[in-house]
């Protein structure tokens, strides 16, 4: 449980770097998946991605790499692990899996803001090989947390909690008749 920007993601690809086979990656964001694969690539990191984005040769080399142990990490969403279940049933349990990873893992809980189904049914997808589980958010209360661990068979990890606290960040909430001249006043004193 760290914030935004916190380096969650560097704590599950270290391992995937240090153990043996592939690491998964749950995501729920297109956008992030090409982001973290596109720098680890930059880095000499055999990463791929598996989304709605690829067309069928791209699929097939993406499963080539994963069959022929070549990848380090590939991200998934957990929608496209649902949709290509069966397929990936399959592989994942003949490959070596070093750990699932499940980012934005608050998506798990039926008490998060941001529920999504399909990360209920990611623990049927953690392979017999029994890798190791990494959950990540930065937004989980006592409830969501509980939740996650619940969902994914883990209730007795460990949590992690960093400062949540972001002195980055500033919220001011001010009441104007005119939005306009008012956001133009901000921009100016923020120029540049």
């Amino acid at each position: 449980l760290m914030p935004t920007g916190g380096g969650k993601s560097i704590c599950y690809q270290i391992p995937a770097l240090e153990l043996e086979g592939t690491a998964i990656v749950i995501s729920p964001l297109i956008a992030l998946m090409k982001d973290q694969v596109d720098a680890l690539r930059i880095n000499g990191i055999s990463a791929a991605y598996f989304n709605s984005t690829l067309d069928n040769a791209e699929k097939a080399a993406v499963f080539s790499q994963l069959q022929s142990g070549e990848l380090q990490l590939l991200y998934l969403s957990p929608e496209r692990l649902m949709s290509d279940q069966e397929y990936f049933l399959n592989i994942l349990k003949d490959e070596k899996i070093s750990l699932f990873a499940i980012d934005e893992a608050h998506c798990i809980s039926q008490w998060g803001h941001d529920f999504r189904p399909a990360y209920r049914h990611i623990s049927a997808h953690i392979t017999e090989q029994k890798p190791q589980i990494f959950a990540f958010t930065a937004t989980a209360t006592p409830e969501v947390q509980a939740d996650i661990k619940e969902s994914l068979g883990i209730t007795e990890a460990e949590t992690y909690k960093g400062d949540l606290i972001r002195t980055n960040l500033a919220y001011v909430v001010r009441k104007t008749e005119d939005k306009l001249s008012a956001t133009r006043n901000i921009l100016d004193k923020v120029s540049g």
